[in-house]
């Protein structure tokens, strides 16, 4: 049986480099990384192999999370993959894979998340990736942060 996963798709109006960028420095994470009502409080990334990433969200309500995980791919602005997991449930490690490509515009992102225990956390995710990846988007849009 394969476990459940998601993939999404979205195009950036700005260079590979730049999108990497807020995907890798911890000071432009915080400025996107998290679904809407809630806000990057602290991150880190290690961008080595084995490295360790971390992000702390605290939603409008003031409850806390915090994803860990282990980089295990890097391929500078074309791929990226590291294993996730949350805090409060470190046995269920799952895997998220960035790809990067060049499209006229500027950069296609393809995010798979995989390996999920069951189909409600695959569910789960999938809105919490597809609204990151708006604020994402915005974020590189005019008038948006640029890193």
């Amino acid at each position: 049986m394969i476990a459940p996963y998601l993939t999404l798709v979205k195009r950036i109006k700005a260079p590979p480099a730049r999108v990497w960028a807020a995907w890798t420095q911890p000071e432009l994470m915080m400025l996107w990384f998290g679904p809407h009502h809630t806000r990057a409080e602290e991150a880190e990334a290690d961008l080595n192999l084995g490295g360790r990433f971390r992000v702390v969200l605290r939603e409008d309500n003031g409850e806390r999370h915090e994803a860990n995980g282990r980089y295990t791919a890097i391929e500078p602005e074309r791929r990226l993959v590291f294993d996730w997991h949350w805090t409060s449930t470190p046995e269920r490690v799952s895997r998220v894979t960035v790809e990067f490509r060049v499209v006229p515009e500027g950069t296609e992102v393809t995010l798979t998340h995989d390996r999920f225990a069951d189909e409600a956390t695959a569910t789960r995710h999938t809105r919490g990736w597809t609204e990151s990846l708006e604020r994402l988007v915005a974020l590189h849009e005019p008038g948006g942060v640029r890193g």
